[in-house]
């Protein structure tokens, strides 16, 4: 398995030569600092830390600050490990894209969503809300309306859309 963090930037489209448009996530990858090699003798299992975007050395604890310094390398805001890393590497070595994938070679990514807290229904699953605002209602445009039946079932189904924390 080879690895590398970044970041998204952004999206944009481009368009082959028949003009089809496709979608694409902008991603910064790399470069990445290998900060720490682990072995099977040091610690019991084999895995790569590799560190990625640099931060402020206030914003570092002195103990991450020591494990930055040991490598010679900037403090780090992302540090994560992989195991059964696929690339002979050393501590401190930069690492790039260019080191690890080659031109059209297929990857899979994963990332983490930014999250949005708890929100209501309108913007979680796209509920419109009362249509006329006018005829009686009051403070009811945005709520989620009624959620369960009579006295046959005498319950609300699972996996009913409701408010809850989104992203």
């Amino acid at each position: 398995m080879s690895a590398i963090l970044g970041r998204k930037v952004g999206m944009t489209s481009i368009y082959n030569e028949a003009g089809t448009q496709t979608v694409v996530t902008v991603i910064e990858a790399g470069p990445c600092v290998v900060t720490q090699v682990k072995t099977d003798d040091t610690d019991g299992y084999r895995a790569v830390q590799i560190g990625f975007q640099d931060k402020k050395a206030k914003h570092t604890t002195k103990a991450l600050a020591g494990h930055f310094e040991a490598v010679s390398t900037a403090p780090k805001r992302h540090l994560v490990e992989f195991r059964d890393y696929g690339l002979a590497v050393e501590a401190g070595q930069t690492v790039t894209v260019a080191d690890i994938f080659t031109e059209g070679q297929k990857v899979a990514i994963s990332g983490t969503s930014k999250g949005k807290g708890f929100q209501g229904v309108v913007k979680r699953h796209g509920f419109r809300g009362v249509g006329d605002a006018t005829h009686g209602q009051h403070n009811r445009q945005r709520a989620p309306g009624s959620i369960g039946q009579a006295s046959s079932p005498s319950r609300v189904f699972k996996g009913l859309r409701m408010a809850g924390r989104m992203g």
